[in-house]
């Protein structure tokens, strides 16, 4: 690996001291730089190099899995296709992420699809950062698809950060849960300049007692433009939630459009939405404390995502 996909795997994830403790597969430029598999999680390659199907046996406990993808230069077009089998009753953390760096006027993106097939009874932790770097013109893309299915009893639950330097993303995940599971999704997005980012959710909750909590947190920034859409299918007696806020600084855009539709019942579904700039009074308050009006503003801004 070079220098620039070390110093992106430290942003994106648990990259220490040149280590994983655990399963990993670390994706640079389009190809494999580093693969491990564990007594209970192993990967294997699919065919052509195109991605990786993750194996975590049934009962698994408190193991981490790292699947982190590296484009450490421009005029690179990466996709691949990842799939996690989770075995029954297992509980484990997945460590994904994605940097993309260029330093010319050659763009580079990476596109993620990603299908979790998740066990009864079985947990997992998602965790996932995406960040641009370098100093070049060149675009930076990133474009996840996250499809999940999950059995009886299963929970899934994603925290996804876009932190900075991305000019272009689109974030697209479905969902089917049955009975009793339940999907848990918070994401934080920042934009800044002229990027764009688009969020669009739509899951169906087929199984009584399903949940799904959805909670898109993002900070538009200078002539950014965001969408937020989402739709929540209640198909049984279930309870789905969709909160959407975001603030607006410069001339930020941000059109959010939240969506439910009930088919049973029994179902039970709310949405919230809410768009405003950072409030005077916070600015103000801050500011007595020392701070001046930039530190301020990236004060409350940082603790809006991170909340």
């Amino acid at each position: 690996m070079d220098k620039i996909t070390e110093s992106l795997l430290k942003l994106v994830s648990d990259w220490d001291d040149d280590v994983y403790n655990g399963a990993y597969n670390i994706r640079e430029n389009g190809g494999c730089a580093g693969r491990q598999s564990t007594d209970n999680i192993k990967i294997e390659p699919k065919e052509g190099g195109k991605g990786i199907d993750i194996y975590i046996k049934e009962g698994t406990k408190d193991e981490k899995v790292y699947i982190p993808a590296c484009i450490s230069k421009s005029n690179v077009e990466d996709l691949v296709y990842n799939d996690f089998h989770v075995g029954e009753n297992a509980d484990v953390t997945i460590v994904a992420g994605c940097g993309v760096h260029t330093d010319d006027e050659e763009g580079s993106s990476h596109n993620g699809i990603h299908r979790f097939f998740v066990g009864k009874n079985a947990r997992v932790l998602y965790e996932e950062k995406h960040v641009g770097t370098g100093e070049g013109g060149g675009k930076r893309s990133i474009d996840p698809v996250t499809d999940c299915q999950l059995e009886e009893g299963a929970v899934l639950e994603m925290n996804t950060q876009q932190l900075s330097g991305v000019d272009h993303s689109i974030r697209t995940t479905t969902g089917k849960l049955e009975k009793n599971a339940k999907l848990i999704i918070h994401e934080s997005i920042l934009t800044e300049g002229d990027q764009y980012a688009k969020t669009d959710f739509e899951v169906d909750m087929v199984g009584e007692d399903s949940a799904v909590d959805l909670i898109s947190r993002s900070v538009a920034k200078d002539d950014s433009y965001q969408e937020y859409h989402s739709k929540i299918k209640g198909e049984s007696r279930c309870i789905g939630h969709s909160e959407c806020d975001a603030i607006l600084v410069g001339n930020g855009k941000v059109n959010a459009a939240p969506e439910l539709f009930a088919g049973d019942l029994d179902a039970s579904l709310i949405h919230e939405a809410a768009i405003g700039k950072v409030a005077g009074e916070q600015i103000l308050k801050l500011k007595t404390l020392g701070l001046s009006d930039e530190e301020a503003e990236k004060r409350i801004i940082d603790g809006f995502l991170n909340a």
